[in-house]
């Protein structure tokens, strides 16, 4: 292992200004990040608002326009009626209505009454969980309208159960305040993965790695100066990416700046020697972004806690999470963005990293080569 200072600057320049020429660099670097964060900010929810469902009022009553009422103002549901059930069945095949709510002629009669079901809920079980949302979401509606109209009338009306919810971390219950931080450590994955293997495989298809392996440069020298700009550069991606979460997302950030660069820094090392280890296996762009996706951003996507909970996979896929680095880092930043300085968390976390950037370091060390031989 040998350093020269001077060597390893005049290759960081070069990488440097190949990087402002190179307009594929800047557009993963800069344009990439933005759009990740709009698609996953603004286009990406979890958060239930409006299914279009249908409602069947066979006979109108008081009742039955008071309870459509209460349907019709709900933020959950937009509400299409029809006379007959018969009317909006072929839209439910259809899939245009997730729902149908029925209210019978005799629904002011068994409206009260409890030992009967007053209204008929048909939902589409295409979609397991939509439809569980649903029937859910329409049973809180009609306990809240039942109990509204029992009052009105001077009757007493006790739930069975009384409930006070309140949400830590995240009160707002907003999809966003997770998928925006978790987007960050993607675009981190593609910034560190994508970018260095491309590179130095382009270096490979244009002969100039080549005329580079002349000179009188280490191994280790080789590797700092190819990757310092490209560190740099991901730093700096993922200070864009937390600016416009807390600006203009108005994610909730209770964590520490510092710990937040600390934490980012181990995580843009291991990125970048998954990358670097995968320019080592190929040496045309082509494949080596084929690997890149395959082996950093797909498993960066689903096995990260990122938008697919790994707690209800299957145990074997539980267990490939454990050595997928954007797990950690996702966790990392969900715990900073809004619970904070959770050290417990966060140093397990930066501990795992660290030791995963280590072994792709080293793979990648043991692989590169200073000669042509």
């Amino acid at each position: 292992m040998r350093f020269n200072t001077g060597r390893i600057c005049g290759l960081a320049r070069k990488e440097s200004r190949q990087i402002l020429r190179d307009p594929s660099s800047l557009i993963i670097a800069v344009f990439l990040p933005l759009t990740l964060l709009f698609l996953f900010g603004y286009g990406v929810t979890f958060d239930p608002r409006h299914y279009d469902i249908g409602l069947v009022v066979e006979q109108p009553t008081p009742e039955t326009g008071s309870f459509t009422a209460s349907l019709v103002t709900s933020s959950y549901f937009r509400v299409e009626t029809g006379r007959d059930v018969r009317d909006l069945e072929s839209k439910l095949v259809s899939g245009d209505l997730k729902g149908i709510v029925v209210l019978r002629a005799d629904f002011s009669r068994r409206a009260f009454r409890r030992d009967t079901a007053p209204i008929q809920v048909l939902v589409d079980g295409t979609d397991a969980n939509t439809a569980e949302l649903i029937r859910g979401y329409v049973q809180v509606l009609w306990a809240s309208w039942l109990g509204q109209e029992l009052s009105s009338n001077g009757i007493d009306y006790a739930p069975p159960v009384s409930l006070v919810s309140r949400l830590w971390y995240n009160p707002e219950a907003s999809s966003k305040n997770y998928l925006v931080p978790g987007s960050v450590a993607i675009i981190m994955t593609m910034i560190g993965a994508l970018l260095t293997a491309l590179v130095v495989a382009r270096e490979w298809e244009r002969g100039t790695m080549e005329a580079l392996l002349t000179t009188p440069i280490g191994r280790w020298e080789l590797l700092l100066g190819k990757l310092a700009p490209y560190f740099l550069l991901g730093m700096a991606s993922m200070v864009l990416s937390v600016g416009v979460a807390i600006w203009l997302f108005d994610v909730p950030f209770r964590g520490s700046f510092w710990l937040l660069g600390l934490t980012s820094a181990v995580f843009m090392w291991t990125s970048l020697g998954m990358g670097l280890l995968i320019s080592t296996i190929s040496r045309s762009q082509l494949i080596a972004a084929q690997i890149s996706i395959l082996s950093a951003f797909l498993p960066a996507f689903y096995f990260s806690n990122f938008v697919f909970e790994i707690d209800s996979m299957p145990a074997p896929l539980q267990w490939v999470s454990y050595i997928v680095p954007a797990k950690y880092f996702v966790s990392t930043l969900q715990t900073l963005f809004l619970a904070g300085d959770a050290g417990g968390v966060i140093v397990t976390d930066t501990l795992v990293l660290a030791l995963i950037g280590l072994v792709f370091f080293m793979a990648a060390v043991r692989k590169t080569r200073t000669d042509l031989e």
